[in-house]
C-alpha cells in the first residue's frame, strides 16, 4: 500500500505488516489521513473489515467520527468510541 509516510511517523513504515495490523492502520488513516489516503484504504481492505475496525475502535476524534459514519453508512450510535464518549462526558470549559 502506498500511504503518506507522515501518517505512520511513530513506526517503521517499511516493516509495517498491513494485514496483521489492519484495524490499527484503518483507524489511523481515518483519523489523520486525507481523502486520497482513505480511498487507498478502501481499495486495499474489504468494506466489512473497514466497518468492523471503525465500529470497534477505542477512540476516534468526533469530527473524524462523522466522516467515518458517512463513509460506512452507519449511525454514530453504533460506534463503540461514540458510546464511550457519551458515558464519560467532559467537564465544561470556562
Amino acid at each position: 500500500m502506498n500511504l503518506d509516510r507522515k501518517l505512520f511517523w511513530d513506526v517503521d513504515y517499511d516493516k509495517l505488516d498491513w494485514e496483521k495490523y489492519a484495524s490499527w492502520v484503518i483507524v489511523r488513516v481515518f483519523e489523520r489521513g486525507d481523502v486520497d489516503d482513505i480511498r487507498q484504504v478502501r481499495r486495499h481492505y474489504s468494506d466489512e473489515k473497514i466497518s468492523d475496525s471503525l465500529l470497534n475502535a477505542k477512540s476516534i476524534r468526533l469530527d473524524r467520527l462523522y466522516l467515518a459514519a458517512a463513509v460506512i453508512d452507519q449511525p454514530l450510535e453504533k460506534f463503540k468510541c461514540y458510546l464511550n464518549q457519551q458515558l464519560n462526558p467532559k467537564l465544561f470549559r470556562f
